[in-house]
């Protein structure tokens, strides 16, 4: 039987539509492999002040102690859009002093399905912990830490307009809506993948529920090209799904979901558009689509001040899926181009 304070706090996580922001109530530690690197890495989560929003802290290039955590330094790196440097098998950001923090995107997605606004994340290495492969763990780390209500209004961004970006067969726009939806639409050369198009409605524990357990995926052919490429060297079955050389799911105990291949690719997509800098009032969609696209589709609604507007409406649950495309993937262009790790 769950303590009372428990069950505040999973109330807490399965509803987070709030007018106001949170942070953590207490500090966390954990530590794993970075997927990329392939080094092991301390991170903490710790409480930030209202309006501080999600900030990462490279303590290997600055120690905690050396500057009060409510002061900026060279070391700080602002989860936003426009921080994003590199968006090639997994989301970085870097800063104007060149540092930088890769593979953020499954925790951002954590810190959006939790509701979390304001946070601080010291990591002594360069990339986030991989963990298992899902946002799994870092929702359970927040729920440990407990969520801390503050006194000033959440902030959402609502897609005023639609807007849209394309390049080659990729595609995404982003469409008004007073809930937050996600409709992916995939296309890997594999039997494995059977499953292609989702469509989530990320309202009232939906991200907990439904999304956050789901792993990053691979393929084994692709392994020898990602470790020329210097990318994968943490990555093992402990961490991503793998389908073998046959098409056979490789990981003891198959997948978790039918469909986790897209529902991961709905994780990311996740924990990329939580850079908007708060919650997102509206629906994305996309066909083929991954970290790039996911972070031009945000540069092109920022780029015209008549696409969005910042407003302290809660998310609505969504009454139905929404209409995005006149024309099916089916009717574009074929890429058999896999991707090893999609992060």
């Amino acid at each position: 039987m769950p303590t009372r304070e428990f069950k505040n706090r999973f109330e807490r996580i399965e509803d987070v539509a709030s007018k106001q922001q949170y942070t953590l109530k207490n500090a966390i530690h954990c530590s794993g492999v970075a997927l990329h690197r392939g080094i092991k890495v301390a991170m903490c989560l710790r409480p930030a002040l209202a309006d501080t929003g999600i900030v990462f802290h490279r303590t290997d290039l600055h120690t905690a102690m050396e500057t009060p955590a409510t002061v900026a330094t060279d070391a700080d790196l602002p989860a936003r859009w426009d921080t994003v440097s590199d968006t090639v098998m997994s989301t970085t950001v870097q800063n104007d002093a060149g540092i930088k923090v890769a593979t953020i995107e499954h925790l951002m997605a954590a810190l959006a399905g939790c509701g979390i606004d304001n946070v601080r994340v010291e990591l002594d290495g360069p990339e986030v912990p991989i963990m298992d492969g899902s946002s799994a763990p870092f929702v359970f780390l927040i729920e440990c830490a407990g969520l801390q209500l503050q006194q000033a209004c959440r902030r959402s961004v609502r897609v005023l307009r639609r807007v849209e970006i394309e390049d080659g067969d990729r595609r995404a726009a982003l469409l008004p809506s007073n809930g937050f939806t996600v409709a992916l639409e995939i296309d890997f050369d594999s039997p494995a993948i059977t499953e292609k198009a989702g469509y989530f409605d990320l309202h009232n524990g939906g991200f907990k529920r439904d999304i956050c357990r789901a792993r990053t995926f691979g393929f084994e052919r692709e392994v020898s090209r990602l470790m020329e490429l210097g990318l994968g060297q943490g990555g093992s079955l402990d961490n991503v799904v793998v389908v073998g050389q046959d098409d056979e799911i490789m990981n003891e105990g198959g997948l978790r979901y039918g469909d986790e291949f897209i529902r991961h690719k709905v994780l990311d997509c996740v924990g990329d558009l939580y850079l908007a800098g708060g919650p997102i009032l509206g629906h994305f969609a996309g066909q083929r689509t991954g970290h790039t696209s996911n972070n031009q589709i945000l540069r092109k609604l920022f780029s015209d001040p008549a696409n969005w507007e910042y407003t302290h409406d809660v998310p609505q649950p969504s009454m139905a899926p929404i209409q995005a495309w006149a024309r099916p993937m089916a009717a574009m262009g074929r890429d058999d181009t896999v991707v090893a790790v999609t992060a």
